[in-house]
């Protein structure tokens, strides 16, 4: 694996000296700056007098922090902080495992059966944790969980036993003892101001590394909203989610003034939903990525340096079901973005749920299960027999267990059981592969507008050629396709109309 694959633990001394004592919040969440004479640990923003020099420890995750005995800022907030995006690579197996971890997997199994998944050892798992990110799996696991609580805690009045579960306590003594010791002071210290109801939704921030394009984002996502399950307009995301009976809806805008956050309005029928929700999210909207080291690598290249100067803050926009974006790609094929969401509307409009439970105006239905679509006759809402067959196809694969979307899994292995199933090239994967499981990788080498635009004024590359040049811009393909293709879009909007096949595409469906 080339050496950007392995990226250092912490930024060096002067590094974080220099970004400590400037308040760099493009390093906010890269490392915690600890004070051995207060025993609290800080972001790099920290607003507080910064503390004698000698004094100052750093470390490379907040968990590591905590191990070493130091307590999370009451003005900072070290939960508020973004994601450690160094180790969102895809290949590496501490960003699999940390995936698993997200994924809940340490809830409810072993340390061993976390190794198990990715391969190694548990010995050589928790090694490897301490070496990269100064904390064992099961540590880096407790500190999320509790950094949430702390959260909402702060910003919410969700009662503390409804904070537990949502925080993944099945015990509150248990999530008492542990918030106690890790910060010093009982959850029910910390909320000694009561927090005034927002109405049946919560208001949380998600925070982010600048630059951040979310304007761009929302106009991603706005051409290809579902009615119904989905609205997306000039300053907002919203949808519903969880079950018919008892749904949930949210609502994504940026936050007021100048912080460096999105403004996350939630209701879940159930508390536990809450984390799986807010991780989902930082995935899709790409709130943990590092702008600064994706441009390192990708600036080198002469087509590629003026569109990351003209938008530095472009990210990767996820989807929240991996099953919807399957479904959607294959609807794509040889068709507009506008022609693939009409049949998807249909879709949604013929065998979506209806939602029992009261959500936002004009949301009212859930995109449809594998289970509903894996003998549904799609020929009728005018779907071609070849795509109807490949959905069905992606849904009985999905029921059976031969392909998914979890997370953890290495491009390699997912691409190879995606193109095994009829009507899936790897084209198709890979967009896939970029959609649902942000994989900062993906890269569908064959699309036509990428060979275009990355010729620059020559003709355009072949397949080969193109994966060759991009070879450089590992271990972030994916976001070199995201700038190639708004290119395309910004210079000549009409070229999305051009026909494309799957193993050709011309645009993201």
């Amino acid at each position: 694996m080339s050496p950007a694959a392995h990226p250092a633990a912490l930024p060096d001394a002067r590094t974080c000296e220099q970004a400590r004592l400037s308040r760099d919040a493009r390093f906010d969440g890269l490392f915690f700056t600890a004070v051995t004479s207060t025993r609290i640990y800080c972001r790099p923003v920290c607003p507080a007098p910064s503390p004698k020099p000698g004094n100052v420890r750093y470390y490379a995750s907040a968990a590591a922090a905590e191990a070493a005995g130091f307590r999370p800022c009451l003005r900072c907030r070290p939960e508020l902080a973004p994601g450690t995006s160094a180790w969102r690579h895809g290949e590496h197996l501490v960003s699999r495992a940390l995936d698993w971890i997200e994924a809940g997997l340490l809830a409810d199994h072993s340390l061993e059966e976390l190794a198990a998944r990715v391969g190694v050892s548990a010995r050589q798992l928790r090694r490897l944790f301490v070496e990269h990110l100064g904390a064992p799996p099961i540590d880096v696991h407790t500190t999320r969980r509790l950094l949430f609580a702390k959260q909402l805690l702060t910003e919410t009045a969700l009662p503390v036993t409804e904070v537990a579960l949502a925080a993944g306590f099945g015990s509150l003594r248990r999530f008492d003892a542990a918030f106690a010791q890790a910060n010093r002071i009982t959850p029910r210290e910390l909320r000694r101001q009561p927090r005034a109801g927002g109405g049946d939704a919560l208001v949380l921030r998600l925070g982010y590394r600048p630059p951040y394009d979310f304007d761009a984002l929302l106009t991603f996502l706005r051409t290809r909203a579902l009615p119904g399950v989905e609205q997306v307009d000039a300053h907002a995301y919203a949808r519903v989610f969880g079950s018919a009976d008892a749904p949930g809806w949210l609502r994504l805008s940026a936050w007021p003034g100048d912080e460096h956050a999105l403004k996350l309005e939630v209701h879940a029928p159930q508390p536990a939903q809450l984390l799986p929700v807010v991780t989902r999210l930082r995935r899709m909207f790409d709130l943990d990525a590092d702008p600064a080291t994706i441009s390192a690598t990708l600036q080198a290249h002469p087509v590629l340096r003026p569109l990351l100067r003209k938008r530095p803050g472009l990210r990767l926009p996820g989807g929240w079901d991996g099953f919807e974006i399957a479904v959607r790609a294959v609807l794509g094929q040889q068709v507009s973005v506008a022609a693939a969401r009409t049949l998807a509307s249909r879709i949604v409009q013929r065998w979506g749920e209806p939602l029992a439970g009261p959500t936002l105006p004009g949301l009212d239905r859930l995109f449809p299960t594998p289970a509903r679509l894996v003998d549904a006759d799609l020929r009728d809402i005018g779907v071609t027999g070849a795509r109807a067959d490949t959905i069905r196809g992606v849904a009985r694969a999905l029921l059976e267990g031969r392909v998914d979307f979890r997370s953890g899994q290495s491009m390699e292995e997912f691409v190879a059981r995606w193109v095994a199933l009829p009507g899936i090239g790897e084209w198709t994967a890979h967009y896939m592969a970029m959609r649902a499981l942000s994989h900062p990788d993906a890269f569908p080498a064959a699309d036509l507008i990428l060979r275009r635009v990355a010729a620059g004024d020559g003709d355009p590359l072949s397949t080969r050629a193109l994966i060759a040049v991009a070879e450089a811009w590992r271990p972030w393909r994916a976001y070199a396709v995201m700038h190639l293709w708004r290119s395309a879009s910004d210079a000549a909007p009409a070229a999305r109309a051009a026909p494309r096949k799957n193993t050709a595409a011309r645009s993201a469906p």
